[in-house]
């Protein structure tokens, strides 16, 4: 049952990206105002129902972020944003019925996010996977960003994001980015 449904959010995350995307493609050629944004986040990942000294306990865990986004028009882009956590931990998976414990060894979690962006905010939308050595997890992702463009090609960027982890468990992680962005030589003014 798991593999379905994580066939189905993957399936159904794709369509409506690539949708959009096609939908996108031929103002872009008229446009001509793509451009690439690669950034460095820093952040702490949230788990409410992480397990030390054998209690239930909120663990405020450090995690970086690696995001590449290709924004295809004004307010539309695609990417792939990775976090990667920094340290083992313990959660007790509450999404599932049997309420085990599950070891955590610094996991990296990638996921395609869709980022729709008015004003200065961002609104990111994507499913993903969770990596570690002791068991893989399939993961939604929906999230905040608010970035300010500072010197030419450089933005300071604040992220709220929420994994769904299904079966499992799920955090929130709150952090600063930088990013450089990338534009065509046509779309700079």
């Amino acid at each position: 049952m798991k593999a379905v449904k994580f066939y189905i959010s993957i399936f159904l995350t794709l369509f409506f990206v690539l949708s959009i995307y096609s939908q996108e493609e031929q103002k872009l050629e008229e446009e001509k105002g793509s451009f690439h944004r690669i950034g460095l986040n820093l952040s702490h990942t949230n788990v409410f129902s992480g397990v030390k000294d054998q209690e239930n306990k909120l663990l405020s865990l450090p995690s970086w972020g690696i995001d590449y986004d290709f924004w295809f028009s004004e307010k539309w882009a695609i990417g792939l944003h990775t976090d990667i956590l920094i340290e083992k931990y313990t959660v007790e998976e509450n999404l599932d019925s049997q309420n085990k414990i599950l070891e955590r060894n610094k996991p990296i979690a990638p996921a395609v996010m869709g980022t729709y962006h008015f004003g200065r905010h961002n609104i990111l939308f994507g499913a993903g996977a969770e990596f570690a050595e002791e068991e893989n997890l399939f993961l939604n992702r929906v999230g905040y960003e608010y970035g300010i463009e500072f010197l030419e090609k450089w933005e300071l960027g604040f992220s709220i994001n929420y994994d769904f982890r299904w079966n499992a468990y799920d955090s929130f992680s709150i952090g600063i980015e930088i990013s450089r962005i990338f534009r065509n030589k046509s779309s700079e003014k």
